[in-house]
């Protein structure tokens, strides 16, 4: 594989990139009109204009796509997340084209995009599944006499759903017909598929993942798992690993469901499987997601393994050069979703220009982003600005080197949610490890935050002027930098 064609924007096209690149493989960019500019763009060795703004007239037009690789000549497709990354029919028109698709096989990505396909693709497996119905649903009738049977509260899930999208927690029989009718509106707007189906929802539950990594030629390994609890409206904001709750032989039996899931589909690539632990430490499967996750890096940190480097190297057709036995976890990593978000109003949207940005830099930080000083955050796309992570010996360490982080991030020109990151990171239950997916209804309060905001602005600005009372009598000398042209004249 020489040429890599990365469909996808921001951060992520950046992160392949950058791998293809250490790999010693071109790549080539692809933009709409808005991203014309963008680092992603500039950094790669070749760039194809494909459309529009909106993602429906450039990122997810399957043709331009496949276009834009015939004539650059790229022989691989790498989809990174979201738009046609977990579309089963672009990567069959891919494969079709005589390009190698970075990812799973079609068949692969249409079973486990069902979330109805992938229970029954499980089943023989023995894998812990939450109880409730093993099929679509549409009538309401039908939908009172099964949730009866199970017991509230329940959750109504679209079949093609992700993203927490189509999805109701319904307390009792009195709600469900109205829950019911929006999760099948919600579904069929998001998915253009309205089946929905119920199962039991699990009280006080954990949110863990487990990262597997499988070949052409039988091997399947799993990277361990990953903590995503603390969400909001079923998205992850923040996430960890390893996760504080897991012992050493619920990790073992999550590892191995995970991997029989990967067997279950024939999967090739990197995937990830995701289930609910419940407050007795039960576990059971959810879904597993078709692609790369936005929270990859905590693995790769405590791994020490490039997760695209090896999606690469499964793709060229070459084995795995390690076993499970070879796989450790070493030190903890934690990541924090940083968007253009407003968190005092419900994480609504916050728009605008990056007026100042400056990164955290030091060890043990890392940070996944995809724009600059300047830059506007568009619309028309995922209002997520960054990825920042840190990794230390442990979990502890791990926090306040993220509380450092944070405090270095400079950005000005909107509202964006690191200052939740900073909450998250204070808050007891978080750093006790004693919390659930319900973390920021059970703790998160904007007048809160607003108080931390306004102590922090307080203590910066005493500081200040304290700085300035002891200054104010010594003598100023102008300080002219000598430039570094001169010097190296």
């Amino acid at each position: 594989m020489r040429k890599i064609l990365v469909a996808n924007r921001g951060e992520i096209a950046l992160r392949v990139m950058r791998t293809a690149q250490k790999m010693g493989i071109k790549t080539v960019a692809v933009y709409s009109d808005v991203d014309r500019n963008a680092p992603h763009v500039r950094f790669a060795d070749e760039a194809v204009h494909i459309g529009n703004a909106p993602s429906s007239e450039s990122y997810l037009v399957m043709d331009k796509i496949i276009e834009a690789a015939q004539q650059t000549g790229a022989d691989g497709i790498h989809p990174g997340y979201g738009f046609l990354s977990e579309n089963a029919v672009f990567a069959q028109m891919v494969e079709d084209k005589g390009i190698t698709f970075i990812g799973p096989r079609p068949h692969a990505i249409r079973i486990m995009g069902s979330k109805l396909a992938a229970k029954e693709a499980v089943k023989s497996y023995n894998i812990p599944m939450v109880p409730g119905i093993e099929e679509a649903i549409t009538d309401v009738e039908l939908a009172k006499k099964i949730a009866t049977q199970i017991g509230f509260p329940i959750l109504i899930k679209a079949s093609a759903g992700g993203g927490g999208k189509g999805m109701r927690v319904v307390n009792n029989i009195e709600e469900l017909p109205e829950q019911m009718e929006r999760a099948i509106s919600e579904a069929t707007s998001a998915f253009g598929d309205g089946s929905v189906f119920i199962e039991k929802y699990v009280t006080s539950p954990r949110h863990i993942e487990i990262q597997v990594l499988a070949d052409t030629h039988g091997n399947i390994v799993h990277l361990f798992e990953r903590e995503c609890s603390v969400q909001r409206r079923h998205q992850k904001v923040v996430e960890e690993a390893p996760s504080t709750i897991l012992t050493p032989s619920i990790r073992k039996a999550m590892g191995e469901a995970a991997i029989n899931v990967a067997k279950a589909c024939d999967y090739v690539g990197a995937g990830t499987v995701e289930f609910l632990l419940d407050g007795d430490k039960n576990f059971y499967f959810l879904e597993m997601n078709t692609r790369l996750q936005v929270e990859h890096p905590v693995t790769e940190l405590i791994t020490g393994i490039d997760l695209v480097e090896q999606q690469i190297k499964v793709a060229r057709g070459e084995q795995l050069s390690f076993q499970q036995e070879d796989l450790t976890i070493s030190g903890h990593a934690l990541e924090i979703r940083v968007y253009a978000e407003d968190a005092m109003d419900n994480f609504m949207p916050s728009v605008g220009t990056l007026e100042t940005y400056q990164r955290p830099i030091g060890e043990g930080v890392r940070l996944d982003d995809g724009y600059e000083e300047g830059m506007e955050i568009p619309i028309y796309y995922d209002p997520m600005i960054a990825k920042l992570i840190t990794y230390g010996k442990t979990r502890m360490e791990t926090i306040q080197l993220m509380k450092t982080a944070i405090d270095d991030y400079k950005i000005e020109g909107l509202v964006t949610t690191l200052p939740f990151g900073k909450f998250v990171c204070d808050h007891e239950a978080f750093i006790s490890g004693n919390f659930d997916t319900h973390f920021v209804k059970k703790y998160f309060n904007p007048k809160e935050l607003e108080v931390q905001q306004n102590e922090e602005k307080e203590v910066a600005a005493l500081l200040g002027l304290q700085l300035y009372l002891e200054n104010k009598e010594q003598l100023k000398v102008p300080n002219t930098p000598i430039s570094n042209w001169s010097v190296n004249r």
